[in-house]
């Protein structure tokens, strides 16, 4: 670990202390009794990881090459909910520091900027969706978002309804401003009937999404094996794994146990992302040798962007200098190279 790692395992304690406690609550806390989300960071630390030796890594590549595009940033940013109650610049402040890294940001369907706000710092960026039990009424925020050019779609699949948190008292919604989210909805969207998210989802909404936009759909939010299979099938461009930190089913798997089985069962013939619990460059690098082709921190770049945009900049080199350093200690030359390092040994 750099000396910038040392500040990296410092931005939850950081953001717990510059936050108003509600705030804080929402973003750090998981569904329940919060056993999955406790449990996510210790699973990628459980992971061993076998370093090659006696090659050259003189030159380290970290680079990851996503939906077919090269990005020197090895992670992207995923979508979350809140960033102006975080910093008042929100999602702006964190696309500037993204695009500035060369990396990908996913924006939340909850956005409380616009898109073309987004899009005008030249970050390029995906836009996350639920789907209402009306489609229709997904339509609008979806034409908005590609004509101000996102590049794929997200489709959250794990929450037909959202989970129980146990808050304190006030919650985050008794003291952050509704202008804060949801901007890129029509005006009375919530009130309209059909608006709820959808209690029925099937493959088959993966390819209306895909006609629809004429976008890549990632489908996020599988854990199960034969799932990753199915949206495959159904036409998904790629597989995001995650249990939605900890936010949704409070008896998930980690992402770290699932993220093997769902490789094995999908084999090369689709792109896998993660998500869930990573931490440090380290997890990230194991998540890599376990066969993701790309993965997303979102707990870590929200408590970056405590400091606005110089914060999440700082969290993107931190990140991309220890990658490297991580990548040096396993003998491997590239992101690709560190697969072995996870493989089973006697």
């Amino acid at each position: 670990m750099t000396a910038d790692g040392r500040w990296l395992a410092s931005l939850e304690e950081r953001a717990r202390l510059a936050l108003p406690a509600p705030v804080f609550e929402y973003l750090h806390h998981g569904a329940g009794e919060g056993r999955v989300a406790r449990r996510a960071v210790e699973a990628w630390r459980e992971i061993d990881l076998w370093p090659g030796v006696l090659g050259d890594v003189t030159d380290v590549d970290s680079s990851v090459t996503i939906l077919g595009r090269s990005q020197g940033l090895p992670f992207g940013v995923a979508p979350t909910t809140l960033q102006r109650a975080v910093h008042p610049e929100g999602e702006v402040a964190m696309a500037r520091a993204v695009a500035a890294a060369d990396g990908l940001l996913v924006v939340s369907s909850n956005a409380g900027s616009t898109f073309a706000e987004i899009a005008a710092t030249g970050v390029r960026w995906w836009v996350q969706c639920y789907l209402p039990q009306r489609r229709d009424l997904a339509v609008p925020l979806l034409d908005r978002a590609r004509e101000a050019g996102a590049e794929a779609v997200v489709l959250t699949v794990d929450t037909p309804v959202v989970a129980t948190k146990y808050a304190s008292t006030p919650t985050v919604w008794d003291v952050v401003d509704p202008t804060m989210l949801r901007v890129n909805f029509d005006p009375g969207y919530e009130d309209r009937a059909g608006s709820a998210k959808a209690l029925d989802l099937t493959r088959h909404d993966v390819g209306w999404l895909s006609d629809l936009t004429g976008l890549p759909v990632v489908v996020k939010g599988v854990l199960r094996p034969e799932d990753a299979h199915v949206a495959g099938v159904a036409g998904a461009a790629a597989v995001w794994i995650s249990n939605h930190g900890g936010r949704q089913l409070d008896r998930a798997p980690t992402t770290a146990r699932a993220l093997a089985a769902v490789r094995a069962e999908v084999g090369r013939d689709i792109e896998l992302y993660v998500d869930g619990g990573i931490r440090s460059a380290l997890d990230l690098v194991t998540a890599y040798a376990l066969g993701a082709d790309a993965v997303f921190l979102g707990r870590q770049p929200l408590y970056a962007l405590v400091h606005g945009e110089p914060g999440v900049r700082q969290l993107c080199r931190t990140m991309l200098d220890d990658v490297v350093e991580s990548l040096r200690l396993c003998g491997a030359a590239s992101v690709h190279d560190v697969r072995s390092a996870a493989l089973p040994r006697p």
